[in-house]
């Protein structure tokens, strides 16, 4: 059985315009989702480009998933503030792909003082060779199948690490029954590998780059049997429409960050809810 969803769209008033400032007005309250024992968020971060996602737990406990490329640098920061994030315990880079830079991420560091990054053994090497706290925060690598609890309730477990082209790091959140896919791998190896996991009827599915032609098949998107899809990619047009398509056929409920704006989950211990947050033009 499909769970309820409860679709909430949270209107903000009219929004700044300053060049390069996030798509957020300095009038607007922060968003207090009140994460209480047993909860925890997941926020999808509507970047101009690039993808980034918030993992949030009680007592204020943060952990951030890629951080969208150097020229959303202050998107990034705008949308944070509205989550009321002033710390980042754990920074989880899954791909080098969407423009990783070591100056944005050293930022980061400092500014939210973070106390760890989580990485692939392809991406530690770029990321401690630039980091100016190199000999006070560790960066570890992850491997396939390391599982790790990062969170009250909350295991991360890793299905794939790849360090080929169109390569990255494959994790699953588990929280309670109920589980987030967050992909970045899109390679014919990352398939026949996730293939022998325990993948069936995933809640929450975050798409890998789906502009390639045939960079995820209908056979995989069936497997996993997602409630809700996710796409950091532009809207239909830019899409391998075929991906589209196998996710309807699947009855998935498809979200864009690109038209939907930024996307929340909220867990509780047997269910979800889905907040959105729509973009400047829709407002």
């Amino acid at each position: 059985m499909r769970l309820l969803l409860i679709l909430f769209s949270l209107m903000l008033p009219a929004l700044s315009a300053a060049a390069g400032a996030p798509s957020i007005s300095s009038k607007v309250e922060n968003i207090e989702l009140n994460i209480k024992d047993h909860e925890m968020a997941v926020t999808f971060i509507g970047l101009s480009s690039g993808e980034a996602t918030l993992i949030q737990g009680p007592n204020n406990e943060n952990i951030l998933v890629n951080t969208g490329k150097e020229d959303t640098a202050a998107e990034l920061e705008g949308w944070l503030r509205l989550y009321d994030v002033k710390r980042i315990g754990t920074l989880i880079l899954t791909s080098d792909g969407s423009g990783l830079s070591s100056q944005h991420v050293n930022h980061l560091i400092e500014k939210y003082q973070i106390k760890k990054i989580i990485t692939t053994s392809k991406i530690a090497p770029l990321v401690t060779s630039e980091l100016k706290h190199q000999n006070l925060l560790p960066v570890l690598v992850w491997k396939e199948g390391i599982k790790e609890t990062l969170l009250p309730d909350l295991t991360v477990e890793v299905e794939f690490a790849g360090t080929g082209e169109d390569e990255g790091m494959d994790i699953v959140l588990s929280f309670f029954k109920q589980r987030v896919f967050l992909m970045s791998s899109y390679s014919d190896r990352a398939e026949e590998e996730l293939f022998k996991k325990n993948l069936q009827d995933i809640n929450v599915f975050k798409i890998p780059n789906c502009t390639k032609e045939d960079s995820l098949s209908k056979k995989l998107i069936q497997y996993l049997n997602p409630q809700i899809s996710v796409l950091f990619t532009p809207e239909e047009k830019h899409l391998d429409p075929e991906i589209l398509h196998h996710l309807q056929d699947s009855w998935s409920e498809v979200y864009f960050t690109k038209r939907h704006g930024t996307i929340t989950l909220k867990f509780t211990d047997s269910k979800y809810e889905v907040f959105t947050i729509p973009p400047e033009a829709e407002q």
